[in-house]
């Protein structure tokens, strides 16, 4: 496995969307490679954490090029999680790595870092706190990214937990930063904890749950119609559950309904279930890491919310909300309905009543549409 290159050839996306404008690879993920391969070499194996690697590049680029065992690595997104497990067994390097939670038992006498950015300022200083926290007191942090999607708020955020962040010279539009020296801990910022007044909700939030504690304005208009929402259900799901807003509010709404809450990230489904605890509802509230429902069974719910997402890593793709809507139409009991808010440009009606079933327009603000669309009421004409 000494050709790095043919190690990136055969990394894929899978079971992340994947098309001709997306890739398993980019030109940070062999910037940072290269940045650490000095720092690597001295720590060896079991000293060196990767965070945030996309789909496996990091990982298992580091693996091949130093021939590194125990490897450990946190990733926040279920996908790429699964899609690192897919690309070791590709490789046969599945008994080269570890995955954890983003714990002391990830970064306990670690010495080299590596670590791709995450856009969300939160999430980052989750990370730099975890590091500072639990890692050796000589560790080397290895960060980047996309030019495009680097700030100086990183560095920024990155200096309140290390005494010293370098930044590289940019090569193919990409940047590295040199993190060391970390600082004194204090008690734990996170998870962090508001209370919602307009909907009495409690929220908790790790740092890279999407909207952090806040209620999000797609969220808060389709909360306006929670009433409507299908009255004789049974079983809920609240698809794409963040912080587990949705979920809580429908539980607190209706106590003789059972409501899961799904997201493919770990620091979302940590903050959810915490939130359902903080609500007194954790009885009637489940949640679970999964992508798009896949584990849920055929016609096990009458009722899914989704506010689902647009961007797909560094491109404006469509692909993930397909996903959950075609799974959608899959969970849904026949008469089951569907209720999704979304950006109005977007246009998604025409694709959820495909995939689900007859679809209205129930509200429409200045930048979002709300849809109910039932499974197998088919308007004749659509087929």
């Amino acid at each position: 496995m000494d050709d790095l290159e043919d190690v990136f050839g055969r990394l894929r996306r899978y079971p992340d969307v994947e098309a001709l404008n997306l890739y398993a690879v980019d030109a940070a993920d062999r910037l940072i490679l290269d940045a650490a391969a000095d720092a690597i070499e001295t720590a060896g194996s079991g000293k060196i954490a990767v965070i945030g690697d996309n789909y496996g590049a990091l990982t298992l680029g580091a693996i091949a090029r130093h021939d590194l065992r125990e490897v450990r690595v946190h990733q926040d997104l279920l996908t790429g999680e699964l899609a690192l497990a897919n690309n070791a067994r590709t490789l046969g390097l599945a008994d080269r790595y570890t995955a954890h939670a983003l714990t002391e038992e990830l970064l306990s006498g670690v010495e080299v870092v590596l670590l791709r950015l995450p856009r969300v300022l939160a999430g980052l200083a989750e990370v730099a706190d975890a590091i500072a926290r639990y890692a050796a007191p000589g560790v080397s942090v290895i960060a980047g990214g996309r030019d495009k999607y680097l700030t100086k708020s990183m560095n920024d955020v990155l200096a309140e937990s290390f005494s010293t962040v370098l930044a590289s010279r940019g090569r193919q539009k990409s940047r590295t930063l040199l993190v060391e020296g970390p600082k004194p801990v204090g008690d734990p910022r996170f998870p962090v904890r508001e209370c919602l007044d307009e909907v009495g909700i409690e929220v908790v939030a790790h740092g890279a749950a999407f909207s952090g504690p806040r209620l999000d304005i797609g969220t808060r208009f389709l909360l306006q119609h929670l009433k409507w929402m299908k009255p004789d259900a049974r079983d809920a799901i609240d698809l794409g559950c963040g912080t587990g807003i949705l979920a809580v509010a429908l539980a607190k709404a209706r106590p003789a309904l059972r409501v899961v809450g799904t997201d493919q990230s770990a620091a979302a489904v940590a903050s959810a279930r915490a939130t359902a605890s903080a609500n007194e509802v954790a009885d009637r509230v489940t949640v679970v890491r999964d992508d798009a429902m896949s584990s849920a069974a055929d016609n096990s719910a009458d009722l899914v919310l989704c506010n689902p997402p647009f961007h797909v890593g560094a491109a404006v793709h469509t692909g993930s909300a397909i996903k959950m809507f075609a799974e959608t139409g899959r969970v849904l009991r026949p008469g089951g309905e569907l209720w999704t808010v979304y950006n109005t440009h977007l246009n998604y009606r025409g694709v959820v009543e495909r995939m689900v079933g007859r679809t209205e327009v129930i509200g429409r603000n200045r930048k979002f549409t709300v849809t109910r669309s039932v499974r197998g009421l088919h308007d004749v004409r659509q087929r």
